[in-house]
């Protein structure tokens, strides 16, 4: 076999190949015998049908059959032994089999990029603040007590306030005429800023239960209901009944309640340490993103697009389970995949391109990951999934979970490397 590798660009290559007669004629001898056990014809006795009888019938087939095994193995057999890190399935082209002659094609594929990062000490980066104020502590208490809240009637007074949530009827009408959805009843909606179609209704304070009020409502251009587009409804709208949220008093009670503290210092403790291991974790996204930005800045290469679309896969991936953690079915929301992705575009290029960059520093600066710092991680991954030591273990036994883990500490241990000789402002 005869191969010639041609660089394209830095991102793909060429592979002109030429396999010998003897091996093709080899593969048709064994495709017409597999077929001659096969073929059942008349006259002939199955296994014995001559050849010339099936190539005239099934000629085609069988050399089509056997060019795409030779093609497969030649290929496999010629990017093994030329080193060629193909990252994309190939785009091959042939002329087809001669009789006596050598097979010829070519493989154009993409190929994994060979950067050579330079200049990469000294990068300029932004310090990122993982203070937590207490503002934010009293903030998100504030939110806890918010979403264990009750809802009861209410039983003081009988005219609608900020804040409350209130039965309705009501019944709307554009140009005097009616539309499809336009009148329901025992409806539940707020008295608050906000969209009346997302229920929030703050026009209904001050109006007492029994009352009614007339509510002007645009409807937004992209409306779903296209008779309504961009045309003012009246909405009558009569409140039936009013109920408001009881928010639960700050003491240890509540503290009790929330399941992760016994008293109010100890859930304030709890937030505050909740809340700065989520700003360090973005921080760490966000220095890490910015070194990537800083690095390409020095170091502009290309990537190959079917390095891009794996990348834009995971992420999709990881997204879908994140929904799924959540009881939520991506399925039944009506996503528009295609702009999804697109959308991803630009975040997976540069993931990718820092992937490499972080790769290629790695080996250039010869930083790796031991055994004991794949243990020890392994320990503190068990601690924070609450998990037996041995059982994360037994998860990492497989040679591709443990270096997936391996290459994952390697790039910690480079931009710890790059962020101890940053510069920042």
């Amino acid at each position: 076999m005869k191969v010639q590798v041609e660089e394209l660009s830095p991102i793909e290559k060429k592979l002109s190949i030429e396999v010998d007669n003897a091996r093709v004629v080899e593969e048709l001898n064994r495709a017409y015998a597999a077929l001659s056990g096969q073929v059942k014809m008349p006259g002939f006795r199955q296994g014995k049908v001559p050849r010339r009888i099936l190539e005239q019938k099934y000629r085609e087939q069988v050399e089509d059959d056997v060019i795409q095994r030779v093609v497969q193995r030649a290929y496999l057999d010629a990017v093994r032994e030329h080193k060629v890190e193909a990252v994309a399935s190939p785009q091959v082209t042939n002329s087809g089999l001669k009789p006596g002659a050598p097979f010829n094609f070519e493989a154009r594929v993409e190929v994994k990029p060979k950067v050579e990062a330079k200049d990469f000490e000294g990068l300029s980066l932004t310090k990122v603040d993982t203070a937590v104020p207490d503002d934010a502590v009293n903030q998100q208490i504030e939110q806890m007590r918010q979403n264990m809240g009750r809802i009861e009637p209410v039983t003081d007074r009988d005219t609608a306030a900020q804040g409350d949530q209130v039965t309705i009827d009501f019944e709307a009408k554009v140009d005097g005429n009616a539309f499809p959805g336009s009148k329901a009843d025992g409806i539940g909606v707020r008295v608050q800023d906000g969209d009346l179609i997302q229920g929030n209704i703050p026009q209904l304070a001050g109006v007492k239960v029994g009352e009614s009020k007339d509510v002007e409502y645009t409807f937004a251009q992209d409306y779903q209901a296209e008779e309504v587009r961009g045309k003012t409804a009246v909405f009558h709208i009569t409140v039936k009944e009013l109920k408001k949220p009881v928010v639960p008093e700050l003491n240890d009670d509540f503290a009790k309640e929330t399941g992760v503290a016994q008293t109010v210092d100890e859930l304030r403790a709890k937030v505050r340490s909740d809340l700065e291991k989520a700003k360090k974790n973005q921080a760490t996204v966000d220095e890490r993103d910015g070194l990537i930005k800083a690095l390409l800045e020095k170091n502009p290469f290309d990537v190959p697009r079917a390095m891009v679309e794996r990348a834009i896969d995971s992420m999709m991936e990881g997204a879908f389970r994140q929904m799924q953690r959540q009881g939520i079915d991506p399925r039944q929301l009506g996503l528009d995949f295609n702009r999804l992705r697109d959308e991803m575009r630009e975040k997976a290029t540069l993931e990718v391109k820092g992937t490499l960059l972080f790769e290629a520093i790695a080996q250039q600066q010869n930083i790796q990951a031991s055994d004991e710092d794949v243990e020890k991680r392994i320990e503190d991954l068990a601690i924070e999934a609450n998990q037996p030591v041995a059982q994360v273990k037994k998860y990492f036994k497989g040679p591709d979970e443990r270096l997936g883990l391996s290459l994952r500490l390697r790039e910690e241990k480079t931009i710890e490397f790059l962020k101890g000789r940053a510069k920042y402002s």
